[in-house]
């Protein structure tokens, strides 16, 4: 079987220990092709972030850099700015024919809540090698707002894979003539490109930018926050904008996509020849996203976007990013949109669930 694993195959690794936790997975925590992760009770406050790298343990790491621990059990504010590490409640026993990569959830992008997975002996963020048996953990970075935590959230998600499982152009292509991946013309380069809305069908709101000044977010909190208090919403009647440095943007793209049943999608991290910006990579796109049968009859996607230096003017219909899709191993008895419940389905310009609806 090769391919992205699906909800089935996730539930066989747990009830074969490959994936296994303290307290025990719960179906809840179970995707279409991905599981979430659990923060644990504990954070450790380090004075930079860190990757193990081989030979040694992240425990290891945090005997060094760790500058004070935090008791997550009733709560505790990460603040802006920070960095932490949280061992997270699921640990890997996985077979060598399997590997893993990991990734922040929608809200958790969209709240610029920088969030990667770490292993022991890891070498890069968030990819996890075939075969590995060990801990679990969260690093975190607030970089817009501070956030109230607790034990059992879930920031972050992990997918796992099985064989070579990514579409070439050549595959893509023909996946978009038969299900139509995208509205309009479809720019495929090594994924398939995706552009900025700069000139909406109503009215001139275009995005919003994260205020510099803000209290504190508690994340077990959905629908609460009057959007005023953190964003200032950002309008044109140009079609470009002047993305100004450090500066958090929350845009959407130009298309509506769709992720057929049988494949899965990541968003490409950032690549510097697009210019002075990055487009934050929370981008896990699971099955059924946008698809009619489930809901969305295409979806925008929304781009959590962060300026570098310069000053840069982003322009409408820019080419921002890629998708990456992937193969999956199966169809997933359940998809996105369908029998999973999503605050995100046929979206457009959205800020995260913890905010009333503008």
């Amino acid at each position: 079987m090769s391919g992205v694993l699906p909800d089935t195959a996730i539930r066989v690794l747990i009830e074969t220990g490959a994936l296994s936790a303290e307290p025990a997975v719960t179906d809840a925590q179970v995707q279409p092709a991905s599981l979430d992760l659990r923060l644990g009770t504990r954070a450790f406050r380090v004075r930079a972030s860190f990757l193990s790298l081989d030979g040694a343990t992240v425990a290891d790491r945090l005997d060094v850099f760790t500058m004070h621990e935090i008791d997550l059990s009733h709560g505790a504010v990460l603040e802006k700015g920070c960095v932490y590490v949280v061992p997270l409640m699921e640990r890997l026993a996985l077979p060598d024919s399997i590997g893993a990569v990991a990734n922040a959830k929608s809200s958790t992008g969209r709240l610029d809540l920088l969030t990667r997975t770490i292993t022991d002996g890891g070498t890069e963020f968030d990819r996890i090698p075939k075969g590995y048996n060990g801990p679990l953990y969260a690093e975190i970075c607030p970089r817009s707002f501070s956030v109230l935590v607790r034990p059992g959230m879930r920031l972050n998600q992990m997918r796992f894979r099985q064989g070579d499982a990514t579409l070439d152009d050549v595959a893509l292509a023909a996946l978009h003539e038969d299900v139509g991946l995208v509205s309009g013309e479809a720019v495929i380069s090594e994924g398939l490109g995706f552009s900025v809305d700069l000139k909406p069908e109503h009215g001139t709101l275009v995005g919003y930018r994260a205020k510099p000044h803000t209290s504190v977010i508690d994340l077990e909190l959905i629908g609460h926050y009057d959007p005023a208090e953190f964003w200032e919403p950002i309008y044109t009647g140009a079609g470009r904008i002047i993305l100004d440095p450090g500066a958090f943007y929350i845009l959407v793209s130009r298309e509506a996509v769709t992720i057929p049943p049988t494949h899965a999608a990541e968003m490409a991290p950032y690549v510097a020849m697009v210019g002075e910006f990055r487009v934050h990579y929370a981008g896990f796109f699971d099955p059924g996203f946008g698809w009619a049968e489930a809901g969305g009859a295409g979806s925008r996607g929304v781009l959590e976007v962060r300026c570098h230096e310069a000053p840069f003017v982003l322009e409408h219909g820019q080419i921002v990013g890629r998708l990456v899709y992937e193969k999956m191993a199966a169809i997933p008895d359940t998809l996105y949109g369908r029998e999973i419940a999503s605050n995100y389905q046929g979206q457009g310009l959205k800020l995260s669930k913890h905010f009333k609806a503008v």
